[in-house]
């Protein structure tokens, strides 16, 4: 079975790329998601990846499938959301999960349009979907630079992200880097939706991200664990997704988040962090 697992790696090049673009992924944007569930924002990076479609959408417009294009704009538009998104926010009376939705409406419509006006349904599937098989150096590159800014951006911003995550008002009174720190955090955001898309398509790009987070709960108590609990968790969801996808001739990035949701559902079920198993053997309060 180990061999099986671990064949496609060895024999084709096409495979380790998509592994080692997709383990990129995995020490970036899980550690986001982290961060995105303990804000309760979860649901915003799903807006947020369809907010970067109509930016990639024109970048294949002007260049065709031309990954600098196609990055760029992504990361245009998506940023533009965010900013755009905040704006609404504090000058309307709109809560800032509903003005992302209607922009997430916005765009996600205005992206598929912008495709279909020159593009081929074929093309259309490679945006929505990605292309994790076909990932070059350039976008490996691509992927390595996110994880690299990513990880020493975390590194620099831990202590009033964490604070903003506990107490942010205490956090508005103590400093003035409570706007900062979240506008920061949305490019973040913006940057491993930009990756994911890359890989997974803008539907599915978000699935390493919070999939592995949510997971992760199950089996880790705090923060220092939570984070490589992750990472380890999108890994093995990466793993197993593209040997079962080149096994059992499955679309790739659909079985990647599969994957990651298969582990959820058994985490859900036997994680010692309140799974449902954990919590019927329990001895109840005082009896141990």
């Amino acid at each position: 079975m180990i061999d099986q697992l671990f064949a496609p790696f060895l024999e084709f090049g096409f495979m380790r790329r998509a592994l080692v673009g997709c383990l990129a992924l995995s020490l970036s944007a899980p550690p986001v998601g982290v961060f995105l569930m303990l804000r309760r924002m979860s649901l915003m990076s799903e807006a947020m990846s369809h907010a970067i479609l109509p930016g990639a959408a024109a970048g294949f417009l002007v260049a065709g499938l031309s990954l600098p294009a196609m990055t760029l704009g992504g990361l245009a538009a998506g940023l533009a959301v965010a900013l755009l998104a905040g704006l609404v926010t504090r000058s309307t009376v709109l809560k800032e999960d509903a003005s992302l939705a209607a922009f997430y409406l916005i765009s996600l419509a205005a992206g598929v349009l912008l495709v279909s006006l020159r593009g081929s349904q074929i093309d259309l599937l490679h945006i929505l979907f990605g292309t994790v098989l076909a990932l070059d150096d350039a976008a490996l590159l691509l992927l390595g630079g996110i994880a690299t800014v990513t990880l020493f951006a975390l590194a620099a911003l831990y202590r009033p992200l964490v604070m903003e995550c506990v107490d942010p008002l205490f956090l508005r009174t103590v400093s003035r880097a409570g706007g900062p720190v979240h506008f920061a955090f949305l490019a973040l955001v913006v940057m491993n939706l930009v990756g994911g898309f890359q890989a997974l398509g803008t539907l599915l790009a978000v699935g390493l991200m919070l999939l592995p987070a949510i997971t992760a709960r199950f089996w880790a108590r705090d923060l220092s664990g939570l984070i490589p609990a992750s990472m380890l968790v999108s890994t093995l969801a990466s793993l197993i997704g593209l040997s079962l996808s080149y096994h059992a001739d499955l679309p790739t990035g659909p079985a990647i988040v599969l994957a990651a949701g298969a582990l959820y559902l058994v985490s859900m079920l036997v994680g010692p962090r309140g799974g449902l198993v954990y919590r019927l053997v329990r001895p109840r309060h005082l009896e141990a």
